[in-house]
């Protein structure tokens, strides 16, 4: 499909947000007109956007352009019918680096993510504009085969969702699909992948059980050890801790730790104390807007942007 860009043009270019300019889209600026009190103050790039249904021109700071990249995003708008959901996102995913989207409710973090791999296929409204790239491939090419494009990208739901199988038939499920039947090489990949996260040593005798009999976090750790189990380019994480107690989700976010560098990941999360611990670069999202794009200890000690600013400081959102 070809893309149309959207844009928002402000008469006054100086109305631009640049880094470092703290005017806020989600609070009253402090600079109005000393003679007339009751003007209203200028609107930010954000707001106009926002205001007009157009897109806005992320944030991205210079760090990632020295980023290789294993996934890019290129224009990409998406649609619910005649609703839009995404605005002009342009951003890429950094080779071994842990990437967090954070943002409100109804952002656009999932529906980004699960755009990654096409999920969102599966619903009859959606329509996009732009592409994205997987190590240089086109994901929205019209003779992409979906079912080899997902064997490329691990996703871990919100919700773990063993099979009803043994734990053994969970982890190699994907090598059987693609018609792995060698015995051995089956309980190697079902160790690495178990070793991998961190969940071998607490199995290792009751593999031959059913995986339902796991407690939820250790669900949730089978179903990464599943997902990383056919070594893929890419791991997609949609708020994978959300109903995992704290020392679940300790153990998870220690998991995330260890796959940095052998896989390049991505997760969605509401919990920005968990975004600062686990991402090594985090995106602001808003409104379907990718606002702000860096170092993760950068968004969350000193962003260029007032907006996200006020959002990780819990101001709004």
């Amino acid at each position: 499909m070809t893309h149309a860009t959207i844009t928002s043009s402000p008469a006054d270019p100086t109305q631009r947000l640049a880094p470092g300019n703290h005017a806020s889209a989600f609070s009253a600026s402090a600079g109005q007109n000393a003679e007339s009190p009751l003007r209203s103050r200028q609107t930010t790039p954000l707001e106009d956007a926002i205001a007009s249904g157009g897109s806005f021109e992320t944030d991205t700071h210079a760090e990632l352009a020295a980023e290789p990249a294993v996934c890019e995003v290129s224009n990409f708008n998406l649609y619910y019918a005649e609703k839009q959901a995404l605005w002009d996102v342009n951003m890429k995913f950094a080779h071994g680096k842990v990437t967090a989207l954070i943002g409100p409710s109804g952002c656009g973090k999932s529906t980004l993510l699960r755009s990654i791999n096409r999920l969102n296929d599966l619903i009859d409204t959606v329509r996009i504009e732009g592409n994205m790239f997987l190590n240089g491939d086109p994901i929205y090419a019209r003779n992409v085969d979906v079912i080899e494009l997902r064997k490329r990208m691990g996703m871990v739901f919100q919700k773990s969702n063993p099979f009803p199988m043994s734990i053994f038939e969970n982890v190699v499920f994907s090598l059987r699909i693609d018609g792995e039947r060698n015995r051995t090489t089956l309980e190697e990949a079902c160790e690495r992948s178990l070793n991998g996260a961190a969940l071998w040593n607490e199995v290792k005798d009751r593999l031959h059980e059913s995986a339902l009999g796991l407690s939820g976090g250790q669900q949730q750790r089978l179903c990464i050890a599943r997902a990383i189990a056919a070594e893929p380019e890419v791991l997609l994480m949609d708020e994978p801790c959300s109903a995992l107690d704290p020392i679940a989700t300790g153990k998870i976010e220690e998991l995330i730790a260890e796959l940095r560098g052998h896989y390049t990941v991505i997760i969605v999360t509401h919990n920005m104390q968990q975004a600062t611990r686990c991402s090594d670069y985090t995106g602001f999202m808003y409104l379907g807007r990718l606002v702000e794009y860096g170092p993760t200890a950068t968004i969350f000690q000193m962003p260029h942007l007032k907006e996200t600013e006020d959002y990780v400081t819990g101001r709004f959102g």
